[in-house]
């Protein structure tokens, strides 16, 4: 072990659309929405995460709060740079530390992505002191997330719903046989919410309501075995401008959803048909494993294991299935070094 292993200090990052993840030391430290406010006249950055997603919608002409990816990829690379930076600073163990540890990453990327978009990933990740980086593709964490052996000639479908992105892949072997990446997820079925309000309440919502709406009574499907109570839901009111209230079912939401859910439905259907009929053998043995935030929408699962006719399973805590694959890849770098990209 040389004096570089031991000022070296290792960290997984899961860098969503929505939330950015950080394992170090097998705890994750980070878990934070990947939001960044930024003073407009100084060009600063005042917050970032959770202080940042407070300021959302709220915000007046000197203040802009920026969500610096956009579809899983690094859409403004300076706002994300900051935001990376701060939260690694922010993570307990190094901030004790007197000058900033080199850093040894496994960061994951949506397997649509770009070789523009991975080196744009790459020299954020160089820029914080990234000494050493590897790449990781999402569906691939995911799955070591969920606990599967991925490096066993078997093969198992995962689909990973996440902020801007939904990642369907077939895995055997170590390696991704098919997989298709369609931008429908968490973020779009808020944007469905917001016209959906919009349109039949006349009622406008912001984007941080219609994302309450949709954790507490959003739905896949009109039929639900334990339905949420209906919620009473504040904006403004389009037609006179005053703040106004309306209730609303997970009926209705369940309508505001459909159109995207089936588009998610074709883009399953579509890995499975493009699948190696021995592996389809797998997988009707296996059924299909669900991580992402986005796979916690009531009736989904069901939803989706009626259309496939197969078996779909829900990740234990989605929300970090991909973080914790990242972080197990991370300690076993030997193992899965021919799954990383170096």
């Amino acid at each position: 072990m040389g004096f570089f292993d031991f000022m070296t200090e290792e960290i997984a990052i899961d860098l969503g659309t929505a939330n950015t993840l950080i394992i170090h030391l097998d705890k994750v430290v980070v878990d934070s929405p990947s939001i960044v406010a930024r003073d407009r006249i100084s060009g600063k950055i005042i917050a970032v995460g959770k202080e940042a997603n407070m300021m959302q919608g709220k915000t007046h002409e000197n203040i802009k709060t920026i969500r610096p990816l956009k579809d899983g990829v690094i859409a403004d690379f300076d706002a994300s740079e900051k935001m990376i930076n701060m939260f690694i600073k922010n993570i307990p163990a190094l901030k004790k530390k007197w000058f900033p540890p080199a850093l040894r990453m496994v960061i994951c990327i949506p397997s649509g992505i770009t070789e523009v978009e991975m080196r744009a990933v790459r020299e954020s990740a160089e820029r914080v002191n990234g000494k050493e980086v590897y790449l990781i593709h999402e569906p691939m964490a995911a799955a070591i997330g969920i606990g599967l052996d991925i490096m066993q000639p078997k093969g198992n479908m995962i689909v990973d719903i996440g902020g801007g992105t939904t990642e369907i892949a077939v895995i055997a072997l170590g390696g991704i046989v098919c997989d298709k990446s369609v931008k429908i997820a968490g973020d779009v079925f808020t944007n469905d919410i917001i016209y959906y309000m919009r349109t039949q309440h006349n009622l406008y919502v912001g984007e941080t309501t219609a994302e309450a709406i949709k954790i507490e009574i959003g739905s896949a499907t009109e039929d639900l075995q334990t339905p949420p109570d209906d919620k009473s839901i504040q904006g403004r009111d389009l037609l006179t401008g005053k703040p106004k209230q309306v209730h609303v079912s997970y009926r209705e939401i369940a309508k505001a959803l459909d159109k995207s859910i089936l588009r998610i439905e074709d883009a399953v259907m579509e890995t499975l048909s493009q699948t190696p009929p021995e592996l389809a053998a797998d997988i009707y043995n296996t059924g299909i494993y669900l991580a992402g935030g986005g796979s916690m929408l009531r009736g989904l699962d069901k939803r989706l294991s009626q259309k496939t006719d197969l078996p779909v399973y829900i990740a234990e805590d989605p929300l970090r299935a991909v973080v914790r694959g990242t972080g197990i890849a991370l300690k076993n770098l030997e193992r899965y070094k021919n799954i990383l990209i170096k």
